[in-house]
């Protein structure tokens, strides 16, 4: 249990280093709820974090009513990525990379933290979550059905966002759902 409350930690910081420190600056979208999130700090200046919070509540209901193990994990990987986020909120301006180096490197972080929370059967929260109940009930790679619901709310963003450089975005959801993809499915001594 500690060498998994260890690695939810660290993954959770992973996450929230590339969504301030790379995503955000970019004015880019990530997928899932966290993309969501973001869109609606564009759009109406909403708290990140808090957004996200706020939008795992439907999710959460639905897996503890068909499953406590996803609802406790998950619960406890939202917590953590959630404050891990709102602590790390400076990072926004502080780092200062050129547009590629910073989505492929903010993308690939993002990747390990969300795959080092799904390898431990815990999720970052939202769609996560929901793709990792998905995936258990219909024995499909968990990376594939987070990558299809993120270019989802890639497409959302280029519509409400009306802003060319939000398909970019769609640079850092390929590469997420890619690592994600490796990290879930790779059987490893460091993992397991």
């Amino acid at each position: 249990m500690q060498k998994k409350i260890i690695t939810i930690a660290f993954a959770s910081i992973l996450i929230a280093v590339a969504i301030n420190g790379f995503i955000i600056p970019l004015h880019l979208l990530n997928g899932g709820f966290w993309g969501i999130s973001i869109l609606a700090h564009y759009l109406w200046g909403y708290k990140i974090a808090l957004t996200f919070a706020c939008l795992n509540i439907p999710i959460y209901l639905i897996a503890l009513k068909y499953n406590n193990v996803f609802f406790f994990n998950g619960l406890l990987g939202t917590c953590f990525v959630t404050v891990a986020t709102d602590l790390l909120s400076p990072l926004q301006h502080m780092i200062n990379l050129s547009f590629f180096t910073s989505i492929i490197l903010g993308s690939i972080i993002l990747g390990m933290g969300v795959g080092l929370m799904l390898k431990f059967h815990t999720s970052p929260g939202g769609m996560d979550l929901l793709a990792l109940m998905l995936s258990k009930w219909f024995k499909i790679n968990v990376g594939l059905i987070i990558f299809t619901l993120d270019l989802l709310i890639i497409a959302s963003g280029v519509i409400l966002l009306q802003d060319e450089k939000i398909f970019y975005s769609l640079i850092i959801v390929s590469m997420v759902g890619i690592i994600t993809m490796m990290m879930t499915s790779i059987k490893s001594i460091i993992f397991e």
